[in-house]
């Protein structure tokens, strides 16, 4: 029998990103208007949905504020702060892995692993390297590879299209996720970590897309698929 394919977002699922891309957004808004946003409000931005890609939220909330910043130069601060001067010392470094040593080796024993994140492929690749070296995740479908972002479902079809005996299933940690999921029919899991400074909310999103379950991190996803 073909193994189901787990396929995970990145941020939020499989690496805590609080201090690094949600504080580049925080800091690349504060660099350009002077106001710094808090985590509650930028959560409360992807809660809307169509926000996944962080250069287009952090420019939105820079232009909604009254600032006429070009995009590409606030992308650039926005890469020199998250991936650093020359490679090295960026926020991309505050970066904490989620999963417990051997839950994820554990799910690899039951599921095939793929990932559909919204991360460019070189800061996918940085991240993983750093951190899961020795796990094989396949395919991995990053930024550069759709046409259309989440929660366009382009991702988790190119690899239905390529894996056609394969059951799927998407683990996310927002509503672009869910509606990706949704929109490709592909049975959703939820991350919605009770840290979350909109939790309540992001739960009731989940369940408005049919989430097939929602747990408050990966560590949990045993318990998932033990059902």
């Amino acid at each position: 029998m073909t193994p189901a394919i787990l396929i995970f977002d990145m941020d939020g699922v499989l690496v805590d990103v609080t201090e690094s891309y949600r504080e580049t957004i925080a800091a690349t808004v504060e660099h350009f208007t002077g106001a710094r946003p808090t985590h509650d409000q930028i959560q409360q931005f992807k809660n809307q949905g169509g926000f996944n890609d962080d250069w287009q939220l952090s420019h939105h909330i820079i232009a909604g504020v009254g600032f006429d910043v070009p995009f590409d130069d606030m992308k650039a601060y926005f890469q020199e702060l998250f991936l650093g001067t020359n490679g090295t010392g960026g926020l991309i470094l505050r970066e904490k892995w989620i999963a417990r040593p051997g839950v994820i080796e554990k799910l690899a024993g039951q599921f095939r692993l793929a990932i559909f994140t919204g991360r460019p492929r070189e800061e996918a690749d940085i991240t993983l390297t750093r951190f899961a070296p020795n796990l094989t995740f396949d395919p991995i479908v990053a930024m550069e590879d759709v046409a259309r972002k989440k929660p366009a479902p382009d991702g988790l079809l190119h690899i239905a299209a390529a894996n056609p005996d394969s059951e799927l299933i998407y683990v996310g940690d927002s509503i672009d996720d869910a509606r990706s999921a949704r929109a490709a029919k592909v049975p959703f899991v939820g991350i919605a970590a009770p840290s979350n400074p909109a939790y309540l909310d992001l739960v009731f999103l989940f369940q408005e897309e049919q989430a097939h379950a929602i747990v408050d991190d990966i560590n949990c996803l045993e318990e998932v698929f033990a059902q």
